[in-house]
C-alpha cells in the first residue's frame, strides 16, 4: 500500500524541490513507500482530503481541525519557532496609515489561504470592512499578491509574515505594514492520518531526531524549519478551540 503525502499550499514555490528532497528521505528511512503530491490550491486540495487521497500532511491550522476532528487524523509534530502570523500591508504612498482609516470599497489582494484570510477579515473589522464593501482580487501567490501592490491595482494585501518577511529589502521599502496578527498559539503541524497510526512512533521519533545530523539540519533549513517539536493532541486541540471562537 503507497501512502499520500501532500503539504500545504502556502509555502514558496522555491521549496517545491526540496519538499520532494524531505520525501525520498522519509521513504528511506522509514521504509515505506511514500507518495508526495503537492497540490496547486487548497481548493483541490481539499477534495483530496474529502475523497480520502491523504494519509499525511503538512497542514495549515484550518485544514487541521477538519482532519482531527473529522477525519481521525493524529498529530506528530510542528516547526519550531514562531507561530503563524500574518500582516496587512499597504504600498508605502498609501495614505492610510491605521486599519480605521482604511476606506469602504477597497481592492483587496489575498491568496486562497484559508488561515491568512480568516485573520485578515478579523483585523479589518475596525474599519467596518467586510466582504460587502471590499472588491477582492483573488492571487494564486504571494508574490502576485505583493505585485499587485507595488502595481497600484490593489489597495491592501494579506501575507503571511514568513512571506513578508522573505520580500527583498527593496520590495519591502515599497511596502508597509499596517498591523500584524497576535494570535500566538496557530501553527503548520503534521498530520498523520489513520492508515499510518499503526506507524505513529517511528515517525515520530524520526521527525524528532532529525535535526541531529548536518545533513539533515541542511534539509530542515531548506524547509524553512530549524527542528521539527513534538506536539501533543491536547495542543492541537487548544489550537483548533482557538480558530473556532475567532470564527465563530
Amino acid at each position: 500500500m503507497t501512502f499520500n503525502f501532500t503539504v500545504s499550499p502556502s509555502f514558496p514555490n522555491e521549496r517545491i524541490s526540496d519538499w520532494y528532497i524531505f520525501n525520498t528521505w522519509l521513504q528511506r528511512q522509514l521504509g515505506l513507500p511514500i507518495h508526495l503530491e503537492l497540490h496547486d490550491d487548497f481548493g483541490t486540495q481539499r477534495q483530496a482530503i474529502a475523497e480520502g487521497r491523504v494519509d499525511m500532511i503538512h497542514a495549515n491550522p484550518f485544514d487541521a481541525s477538519l482532519l482531527v476532528r473529522e477525519k481521525g487524523f493524529r498529530a506528530i509534530a510542528r516547526p519550531e519557532g514562531s507561530p503563524d502570523e500574518m500582516v496587512i500591508v499597504v504600498a508605502a504612498d498609501n495614505p492610510a496609515q491605521r486599519i480605521p482609516e482604511l476606506p469602504a470599497g477597497i481592492r483587496l489582494a489575498c491568496t486562497d489561504d484559508p488561515c491568512v484570510n480568516t485573520l485578515g477579515r478579523i483585523l479589518l473589522e475596525p474599519a467596518n470592512l467586510d466582504t460587502g464593501n471590499i472588491q477582492e482580487l483573488g492571487r494564486e501567490t504571494y508574490i502576485q499578491v505583493t505585485k499587485a501592490l507595488l502595481r497600484g491595482d490593489a489597495d491592501v494585501g494579506f501575507l503571511p509574515v514568513e512571506a513578508f518577511n522573505g520580500l527583498s529589502p527593496l520590495v519591502r521599502r515599497d511596502l508597509r505594514v499596517l498591523v500584524t496578527s497576535q494570535i500566538q498559539v496557530i501553527h503548520h503541524v503534521f498530520l498523520i492520518g489513520p492508515a499510518l497510526l499503526p506507524h505513529a512512533e517511528a515517525i515520530t521519533r524520526l521527525f524528532l531526531s532529525m535535526h541531529q545530523t548536518e545533513k539533515e539540519r541542511a534539509m530542515l533549513t531548506a524547509l524553512g524549519a530549524s527542528r521539527w517539536q513534538a506536539l501533543r493532541q491536547e495542543d492541537v486541540e487548544f489550537m483548533i478551540d482557538i480558530l473556532s471562537t475567532l470564527t465563530s
